[in-house]
Parts: C-alpha cells; structure tokens; sequence
C-alpha cells in the first residue's frame, strides 16, 4: 500500500506522488494550518469556509485535500450513481470534532477529554435524494477525514482513536487481541447468554470439525468452538457430509479439503491461525441427507451459536465458493486512500462496519439472520475491513479504538455496526410481557430475506424464537408449546394481525417434505414475500412503519389449535383488558363477544375435517363490501396488495365502515366476509365518523377477510383490516365457529 498518493476523482491525467513527499495544496487547503486544527479542534459554529463543492471537485486534481474531501463527498452522496443531483449551490466548510472521549470521572482537562479530532466537511444543503440514498445503504451522513494514529504524536495527541492502515491481508494478531480483551476484560457482559440457564451443556449429538486432525468429531465436553456464518449459494453435495461419507470424515484427516469450498478452507485456516482447534459448520457437522439428524441439530442452533466462544461472519461473497477476504493474499483490497497533506497522514474512513454488512449478499440471506441475533461475539469479514462486535464493545480495523473506556454515547462506531442484540441481559419480569414487540420486529426484518428453499421458512428463524421462548419463559420455557409455525400462541391477538408488505407476492408456500403439516393460512410463514406489524396508521398511509399495533380487548373468548394427533388442545392466550376514554359512549353499542364451549366431537359429527395446524375458535362473521381505497397515502401502483375501503349501505349507501389490506387481484366492488378478532385503538380516516359518530379509545375492531377453502368447511384468510364497532350490528352478525386453515 502506498505510503502517500493523489487519487483523484477524475480519473485523467494525475500526476504521480513519490510516497514521502506532500500532496500538493491549492491557496485555499494551504492556507490551513492542519496541525493546530487538530490539536485543538474546530466548533462547528466556528467551521473554515473552503468554498463551492464544484470548485473543490475541479480542484481535486491538483489538491491533496480537496481530493480528499472530494473522495469523501462522492461516496457518501452517492454521486457517481446519482449524476443528474443538482449541487451548484452547495457550499463547504471545514470543522474539527472530537472522536470520542475516555471514561474518566474528571472532564476538567481538555486535553484528557479530546483525545482526538477528526475533520469534518460541512456542507450547506444537502439534496433530497442524496439523504433518501445515504439512508438507504446506511452511509455514514458524517463527512470526516482521519489522522492516521502513525502522526498522533506530531499534533500533541496519542494513537487512541485515530486512523489505522488496512492491508490487503487480515492482521491475526489484531484479531486476537480483540478476542483477548472482550474474554478477559467484558466479564460476565459478554460471557453469559441471556436466554441460556446455567446448566445448559452441548448436547453429545453436536459435531465439530476438529481443524488439527482435520475430522468431525463428537464435540468434546465443555468444549470453547467457533461457528461460522456464511453463504451456501445453492446446493453443495460434493462438500456436504452424508450417510456416504460420514464415517470416513469422523477418521484423522478424513475430510477432504479437496472438495471444501474456498470460504470453509479459508475459515479452518483462520480459525488455526487464531490457535482455535475446534469450529462448527453446518454443512460439515450436519448430516445433510438425514432427516432425522438434520431436524434434532436444528432444534440446538441457538445453544450452538449462543455457545460459540465467536462466530466468524463471511459477508465478502456471494456463495460458500468464494474466498474469505483477507485471509490469502489477493483476496481483498480495502483501496485505504490516505495522503501526506502538511507532514500529516491523512486517510479517509473506510465505509461505516453497518454499510459493509447492508452491502453484501451475505445480509439478504434468512438462515444469516437468527446465527447474527444469536452470536455474543462476532467476527465480520467483508471486501473492505474486518470489525468486531460484542455486547460491550465494537472495533475495526481503521480505527485504534479498543482498550479505551469510552463511553457508548461517544463512541467513534456507536451504531454503526449490525446490532441487533435481542437483549443484553435476562429480561426482569416486568418486561417479560416486551417480548412480542422483539418477536414482531424480528418478523418484520427476517421475512424480508431470502431463501434458498422457501420451505425452511420456519427452520430458519427456529433457533431465534426458540431462543426467546427459553428467556422469556413463554410456556414454562419450552419452545415447542410455546410457538407452532413461526408464531408465539401466548399472545396470538397480536400475532394474527401481520400484514403483508405491498410487493410480497400473494403466493402460498409450500412445504418441503410431503408429510410436513403445511402451514396454516393464519401464519405469515404460510406466504411467500416479507410481512411487518404496523399501527392502524397503515391503512390511511401506506408508508406508515416500524410501530406495533395495539389490542386492546381479544373479543374471542378460547382460541384452539388441532395439534398434530388431531386433538382439539384450548390455548392460554395472554388477556388483555378494555380501554376507552369514556365506558358508557364505548357501550353505547357494544359488540358482544360469542361464548360457548367447543367440542372436537360435535364438529366431526358436522363434517369438520380437524387438520393439523387448524385454530378453531367461536366469533361472529358479516359480510361487507370492499373496494380499492384510491385515497390510501403512499399507495403503490405497481403492488400486489392495497388498501381497500370497507363499505356498509348503513346508515347510507356506501357508508365507510373500516379499511382491509388485500390482494390487488381482489375484484373490486365486490363483497368479502370478515370475522372479528379483537379490540385495537383508532386514528382519524378509518371510517366515516360524519355518518358513524366520533371516535373513542377502542372503538375499532380488528377483523380477517376469510374465504371458504375448496370442498372443505376450513377458512383461509385473505387479509386483516379494522371496523368501527358501532358499524357492525348493522350488517346483522352471525355466531359461527370457525374453523382456520
């Protein structure tokens, strides 16, 4: 890597810099003096005019600085991508801010507060679609430039906090250290799993490769392994175990590495670099033509990768094929640009830890999402950098920041890696009720992934809810009463209201193994396409996100499933109780909620066809008629759902009783039939309240679009929508039990 050079935006005509040498500067970058802005920084308030971004992209050619800006800009905004966004007008300006501080009880010195600054380019504006594309790829919006920690020492500074040169080859010995002060110094923050209790031990079934005799072997008792994340890229039977060849893989050195793919023969090799011996890999420690074993491993995912001392990351390539970058040489090339500007080594960032992983094919995956929520440390290895997390810590090759006490709230990296830590410690029990706004946010970001084979739907995301079910003690602990097909039964109020986002494609998935249950029309992993849990908000705007609906009152009184005996089993369903600013308005009209037992027998004796998966519950169903809603906010024209309008001919024709998500292949008009699940909270444009009265805490009902499955007395849903209650006697209800497939 050089010491120094230009490289310029343009790529014409740069003139080569011996590497010791300055960057030439233009009158305004020269006029700078670098050492006393970064010893003493620069308040925004106080920022350097440096002039048009225009000029300054003109002058890049010929200014060290102003290439470096330029380098900076063009990344961050996106502009080669971008080539029509208007930025005549911008304007830029220079500031020095600190990087971060220690945690030291005494702020008094300045000189022990701001231990480094880094410049900052202020740019006054920013287009729209600039901000619309950095959020997107989860850019860094900071436009910063760092001193390299090797010149520290020339601007009164020490090493900590600022920058470090990448090579084309990962440095071991960084790793290690890393690794060494998060298992040494994090203590019990990063040592226990939450969702683990103290007894839990590797079952004797689980496998290991053991990289010294190059053989998968029973994992040892209380044995410190390393898990690998990575891609499959499609099927890989010539490096699988099998019933073929997993005698001969349990021998010394009885796995071929021959037929291993690059990113498995690079992690092996890594993980003997790092003096690690034993390491999991699914592909390796799974017999993957045995069912049995392949169902029995699953269901310990989340003890393996909650167990695994770290868990190396390949997010560089596209399949299992390809090399782990970094670890043989000509494997990556960060193109680190740095420049000696002053006697200063200056260097750009390399992109942010979180728009490495966004990048990659590695994040798209479904099996990657639940192995990153489940791992205490992690090990990422991108095209760009090598960067470590754990629950108390981040780093990354570019920047010198472990081994410092800095506060989160200062950290160079604070959020800027891939989180999402379901929790750091065991939650009280108080919280244990939060669990299903964790559940609802992993659907919503899990679905949103791919998979290789749509039937591992729930395989993939198992070890996840399982690992919830565990910490959050949902039925007693144990996972398998507690969540069937993808969904927590204790709160299935709240679960049975997912909505499907407006491409999903309104396809059924189908079951891998023939003998499989198929998954019933009421889970979200039943339809292929990413689903979310919304606000009510979401049928006026399509665009609303990221809230979780609100139930006020289940207005079903027992909820069953058929389990796999085809046994009616009554489920204990978390309740929740009524909420209304004023009771006597609120039952004015009340929707009485159906009750009566429900036997199994009787509804044989009908005809019922009790079908594994099947949820069996007693409400009341109406027809109404629906069509498009044309004034739904942020509708796309384009999708495969929409928003339709529920209509009512009381107290007048066409009346707006409530609103429905449901397939844009839905005739519209037409009439649907809707049966009503509970109670949930209201927002101005659901109904029409000139002609149904005003609103009230409670007053609108969750119902599902239902339609009769062939030749058979089972339900299926078609979507989820709300209804005023006061609008439903009007459409003269039916007591029914339905039966949901």
């Amino acid at each position: 890597m050089e010491d120094s050079s230009l490289h310029p935006i343009p790529s014409n005509h740069t003139p080569e810099i011996p590497p010791e040498d300055d960057a030439p500067l233009c009158s305004t970058c020269s006029s700078l003096n670098l050492h006393e802005i970064l010893h003493d920084g620069v308040p925004k308030e106080h920022a350097i005019p440096l002039g048009h971004l225009t000029d300054i992209l003109d002058k890049s050619n010929h200014c060290g600085l102003c290439n470096l800006i330029a380098i900076v800009i063009r990344r961050a905004w996106k502009l080669d991508k971008l080539p029509g966004i208007d930025i005549a007008s911008i304007t830029c300006a220079l500031y020095a801010m600190e990087c971060g501080y220690p945690d030291i009880p005494d702020y008094v010195s300045p000189v022990l507060r701001d231990i480094c600054h880094r410049l900052h380019i202020q740019t006054f504006d920013r287009p729209r679609d600039v901000t619309a594309a950095i959020a997107a790829t989860q850019s860094n919006f900071m436009l910063d430039i760092q001193l390299l920690g090797e010149d520290a020492s020339k601007v009164g500074r020490t090493k900590e906090l600022h920058g470090r040169r990448v090579g084309q080859n990962v440095d071991i010995a960084l790793l290690k250290r890393w690794i060494h002060i998060c298992e040494h110094e994090h203590g019990e923050l990063c040592e226990t799993v939450w969702w683990r209790s103290a007894g839990d031990v590797l079952p004797k079934s689980v496998r290991v490769v053991d990289v010294t005799r190059m053989a998968v072997v029973r994992a040892p008792p209380s044995c410190r392994f390393v898990a690998l994340s990575y891609l499959w890229g499609g099927t890989g039977e010539e490096y699988w175990t099998t019933r073929a060849n997993f005698k001969q893989r349990r021998t010394q050195g009885g796995l071929d590495v021959s037929v291993l793919p690059g990113t498995i023969l690079d992690t092996i090799q890594l993980v003997s670099q790092l003096g690690e011996r034993y390491l999991w890999i699914d592909a390796l420690c799974i017999v993957q033509d045995d069912p049995k074993d392949k169902t029995v491993q699953i269901g310990m995912m989340e003890l393996i990768y909650g167990s695994s001392a770290f868990t190396i990351f390949a997010a560089g390539g596209t399949s299992a094929h390809d090399p782990l970058p970094g670890i043989r040489p000509g494997t990556r090339d960060p193109k680190q640009q740095i420049a000696k500007i002053q006697g200063l080594h200056l260097a750009v960032p390399l992109i942010l830890p979180c728009e490495a992983i966004a990048s990659s094919v590695w994040d798209t995956r479904g099996w990657t999402y639940q192995e990153l929520i489940l791992s205490r440390r992690r090990i990422f290895l991108t095209p760009h950098h090598v960067h470590f997390e754990c629950v108390g810590d981040i780093w990354s090759e570019d920047v010198i920041a472990e081994r410092i006490n800095i506060p989160w709230a200062s950290h160079p990296l604070k959020q800027r890696g891939a989180g999402g830590f379901t929790f750091v410690r065991a939650p009280s029990q108080w919280m244990r009720s939060t669990y299903i706004e964790h559940y609802m946010n992993i659907v919503g970001k899990y679905t949103q992934r791919k998979l290789t084979m749509e039937s591992d739907i729930v395989n993939a995301i198992t070890a996840l809810v399982n690992a919830m079910a565990k910490g959050f003690k949902l039925a007693g602990g144990y996972p398998g009463q507690a969540i069937r097909f993808g969904m927590p039964l204790m709160d299935l109020e709240l679960a049975l209201v997912w909505q499907p986002m407006a491409n999903a494609s309104c396809v059924r998935r189908v079951p891998g193994d023939r003998n499989m249950t198929p998954w019933p029309s009421w889970s979200w992993a039943a339809w292929r396409g990413a689903v979310q849990y919304n606000e009510v908000s979401l049928f006026v705007d399509a665009q609303y996100g990221g809230v979780s609906p609100w139930i006020t009152q289940s207005l079903v009184e027992q909820w069953h499933i058929v389990d796999d005996d085809g046994r009616l089993v009554p489920q204990d369903v978390r309740r929740t109780g009524r909420m209304a600013r004023s009771i006597e308005e609120a039952n004015s009209s009340p929707y009485v909620i159906p009750k009566g037992a429900i036997d199994a027998q009787t509804l044989m004796t009908e005809g019922a066809s009790l079908r594994p998966g099947t949820l069996v519950f007693r409400t009341r169903s109406a027809r109404f008629n629906v069509t498009k809603a044309d004034d739904a906010a942020g509708a796309d024209p384009d999708a495969n759902y929409a928003t339709y309008s529920i209509l009512s001919d009381l107290p007048r024709p066409s009346t707006l009783v409530g609103r429905v998500i449901l397939p844009c292949s839905t005739h519209s008009p037409t009439s649907c039939e809707f049966i009503v699940l509970s109670r949930t909270d209201d927002i101005e444009g659901l109904y029409d309240e000139d002609a149904l009265g005003k609103r009230y805490l409670g007053c609108m009902m969750y119902v599902m679009a239902v339609q009769k499955m062939q030749d058979e007395k089972r339900m299926e849903r078609i979507g989820v929508g709300v209804i005023f209650e006061h609008a439903w006697p009007n459409a003269t209800p039916d007591q029914k039990v339905v039966l949901l497939g």
